[in-house]
């Protein structure tokens, strides 16, 4: 069996967060949440690891997290540039922000050559969710794949929230339509789309299982975004779109695996001092040691 690497998007601007919410601590022994998603998938297996950054919080990304990693498993980094656009393509000087999900996957191009799991550096997922998933490809599993959480296992208490509402059928992704308000409500979970939700609804929270011919599509894909986006100050090149488009398509056929981990993150400050509870009692409960890396 290949190798399967863990690819985590850690270059996103925090803007509701108001800061770089990926170098945060949040452990007892001051642990960032990619150390724990680093612990949970040595544990599962992963090898490899390639972080996906902005050039300018480099050296600031390894001496806060990935030093630590040294001798116990490969990193390596891509960086995502609002500049890193096909020859034909300029970026507006007004624009700031990445080109979103899609454009951070593809700028790792040169450093995967087998299957690979992709996850948000600032999301919580638990063991299971890696098992899950790098079990289905040890296995022999070829197909694209998805993690699947229970919506009201993903809200946040400090405020509403978006996710990728997911249609399934025979284990195989249908679609994924971005969802926004979301929180709970007297009668269940409100949203801003007119549809009746209780929460065991099943959601992407950015967990993908993909092979390098992701990476084929994503290139042809960009290119069309741009073509219609590139002037757009804050237009984003999504993965769930890019599914999207191959499921309909019949390109792609996308497993979904399903967890019962329960996702926490850090969209609002609040929310720091919420996980940093729960991490602690986690400590506690000895499902992970103190001091992750000694």
């Amino acid at each position: 069996m290949q190798d399967i690497t863990l690819l985590v998007m850690a270059a996103g601007m925090g803007s509701r967060y108001g800061g770089l919410k990926q170098l945060d601590n949040v452990g007892p022994s001051g642990e960032t949440i990619i150390d724990y998603s680093v612990y949970d998938a040595m544990r599962t297996g992963f090898r490899k690891v390639v972080f996906i950054i902005r050039e300018d919080i480099e050296k600031e990304f390894k001496s806060k997290i990935t030093d630590k990693y040294s001798g116990s498993i490969q990193v390596d980094f891509a960086f995502q540039d609002v500049n890193d656009l096909p020859k034909n393509f300029t970026a507006p000087l007004d624009r700031e922000k990445p080109w979103g999900t899609g454009h951070a996957i593809l700028s790792a191009r040169g450093l995967i050559n087998s299957p690979f799991i992709v996850i948000n550096g600032d999301d919580f997922y638990g063991l299971d969710t890696y098992q899950v998933i790098y079990d289905y490809y040890k296995n022999g599993g070829n197909d694209f794949s998805m993690v699947a959480f229970q919506l009201g296992k993903t809200l946040s208490e400090f405020g509403s929230v978006k996710r990728g509402l997911c249609t399934v059928k025979n284990k195989r992704l249908q679609t994924v339509v971005e969802t926004g308000d979301l929180e709970k409500s007297l009668t269940g979970i409100k949203s801003d789309r007119d549809i009746k939700l209780n929460g065991s609804e099943p959601v992407s929270m950015n967990v993908w299982g993909f092979t390098p011919k992701i990476f084929t599509y994503l290139n042809s894909m960009f290119n069309d975004f741009l073509t219609s986006n590139v002037e757009e100050p804050t237009s984003e090149f999504l993965i769930p779109t890019v599914v999207n488009s191959l499921i309909s398509s019949n390109e792609e056929k996308v497993r979904v695996l399903n967890t019962e981990s329960s996702w926490f993150g850090v969209t609002y400050k609040k929310d720091r001092d919420y996980v940093r509870k729960r991490l602690k009692r986690l400590v506690d409960d000895k499902v992970y040691p103190k001091k992750l890396f000694v």
